[in-house]
């Protein structure tokens, strides 16, 4: 890894550089103006990651912004992932965003192209794309190591000094090509990638092999998405429906048996408290498969830490980090 120290006001980048295993988090921001929402996330969060990330109008569902929830993390004590994507705002006010962010005390920030606006709930919706993912990198490590807006001209004054990261997907189609996308964000200037959700490791495995035969994981943080399971019927659908995820049998089957004492039983059959306790029961398995996860992880070489992605389920990150034996983390 590169010895620079582009952004000593990351504690993300500091834990990663002095070799500990990260951990980081995600926080999805309210369908409201509710700030006390993030605070109450993030003392779920506060202790248990290194870094939180800040979805940027997820799955183009208008949310609060990403660099407003990211200022209220760091009112709160913890460091901010801030998203941004690609899909709402053109060059020029991506880089006036980036600028306030930086003096709102953000020092990181995860480049994204963004989901199309037709899966959101805004479907006819103008979209920008103005650039893509990495165009956006080279654009942020232009402003931060040649103190240079994208259109040539000079920053005057302090300019932001990102740690950057980007989003790998080792299962998209086509599979084959994934290792070489990477390759194309680390020669923009990524500095770390977090990865869409792993639940196949032996599938893992094998593009590991070829991010190390490229010698990407010497030039590039890599951390292995991972994301607790809710229920088997969530296990199915994410194995069916969703591309770029192998979510493999056993796990599916695991969780189904997790609620076997209540098999047979329609959910209007059952009484309040048989509900809770199979929703319980179901959670309990998906955490216990989600540690188990990522201490499968920590054996791959050229894994970095992991990110831990339990959208609108903040409280089981802290036991799935404390179960993995990743608590508590390091003071850097």
């Amino acid at each position: 890894m590169a010895d620079n120290e582009y952004t000593v006001g990351s504690k993300l980048e500091r834990i990663l550089k002095a070799g500990h295993f990260a951990v980081t988090g995600e926080l999805g921001p309210p369908q409201s103006a509710d700030g006390d929402v993030i605070r109450k996330k993030a003392q779920l969060l506060k202790g248990a990651c290194d870094a939180v990330n800040i979805t940027d109008n997820q799955t183009a569902i208008v949310r609060m912004s990403s660099i407003a929830s990211a200022a209220i993390l760091v009112q709160e004590g913890l460091e901010p992932i801030m998203q941004m994507t690609c899909r709402d705002r053109n060059r020029l006010a991506i880089q006036s965003d980036l600028l306030g962010a930086y003096a709102l005390g953000i020092r990181n920030l995860l480049a994204l192209t963004g989901d199309h606006q037709t899966f959101g709930n805004h479907p006819t919706a103008k979209n920008v794309f103005d650039m893509d993912s990495v165009q956006l990198i080279q654009m942020v490590t232009a402003m931060r190591d040649e103190k240079m807006f994208q259109c040539g001209d000079p920053i005057k004054g302090q300019e932001p000094r990102f740690f950057v990261g980007g989003a790998a997907a080792p299962f998209a189609d086509p599979i084959d090509f994934r290792p070489y996308r990477l390759a194309k964000k680390v020669e923009a200037g990524v500095q770390f990638i977090q990865t869409q959700l792993i639940y196949d490791i032996e599938g893992f495995k094998k593009y590991m092999e070829k991010v190390r035969e490229l010698g990407l994981h010497e030039k590039v943080y890599i951390l292995a998405g991972v994301g607790p399971l809710k229920s088997p019927g969530m296990a199915r659908y994410m194995r069916d429906n969703v591309p770029g995820l192998r979510v493999p049998d056993y796990i599916v089957d695991r969780m189904t048996a997790a609620g076997k004492p209540w098999a047979g039983k329609k959910k209007d059959e059952m009484t309040k408290e048989e509900r809770k306790a199979r929703s319980q029961a179901w959670r309990a398995e998906g955490i216990k498969i989600c540690i188990e996860l990522i201490q499968q992880l920590r054996e791959i070489e050229g894994v970095a830490g992991v990110h831990i992605m339990a959208i609108e389920w903040e409280e089981a990150v802290r036991p799935i980090a404390e179960g993995a034996g990743l608590l508590p983390r390091p003071e850097v």
